[in-house]
């Protein structure tokens, strides 16, 4: 009885230990100049996240979190950094992938979140209901498809110049955005 009781704490000790992955804490000394665990941000565009984890190739599945959803900064790490939505939502990790961003953590945190909300003033009524639904429609510009839903990886769009972007809805599947004359004129699966 006693070893199932010392095995059972030691199975406690180490979930409540191993509950974060190193690469997620542990680095604050590596936090980019101003910007400190605990400050507040705003998510510059809608994304995705799946098991609380959203990686920056930039899935489109799982839950939604709106553009300008206030974020608290809850750890920082080697692979990426953590954040709680706000008022008491859950902790996400976000995950850089370098290989698909061509950011480093620090661009990547800097692509994402900001002291405060963006604008939407700047974009259509039209527009402004699809980012805020995190959705692409035929006649919205460049910049709203980036705040409904974020950036292209950049192993299959190196640059936004070009007039065909393409996202990853999973891992196994793409699907393609089409501009003329920088607005949407097809979303092909």
């Amino acid at each position: 009885m006693r070893k199932f009781a010392l095995l059972v704490c030691m199975l406690v000790v180490s979930l409540g230990l191993g509950g974060c992955p190193k690469a997620f804490k542990g680095a604050e000394a590596n936090l980019p100049p101003g910007i400190a665990l605990g400050d507040r941000f705003y998510t510059r565009y809608s994304f995705q996240y799946e098991k609380n984890r959203h990686r920056t190739t930039n899935y489109r599945r799982g839950s939604l979190v709106p553009i300008n959803t206030e974020v608290e900064l809850v750890s920082w790490g080697r692979k990426g950094f953590q954040i709680r939505l706000l008022p008491d939502g859950p902790v996400i990790q976000i995950e850089n992938v370098q290989k698909y961003t061509g950011d480093t953590i620090e661009q990547a945190f800097h692509k994402m979140l900001a002291r405060r909300p963006v604008d939407l003033g700047r974009f259509t009524p039209r527009e402004r209901r699809y980012i805020k639904a995190g959705k692409v429609a035929v006649g919205m510009s460049k910049e709203a498809v980036i705040a409904a839903i974020g950036y292209p990886p950049v192993t299959a769009t190196p640059t936004l110049d070009l007039n065909e972007w393409r996202y990853w809805a999973s891992r196994f599947d793409t699907f393609i955005i089409r501009f003329r004359n920088g607005k949407v004129t097809a979303i092909v699966n």
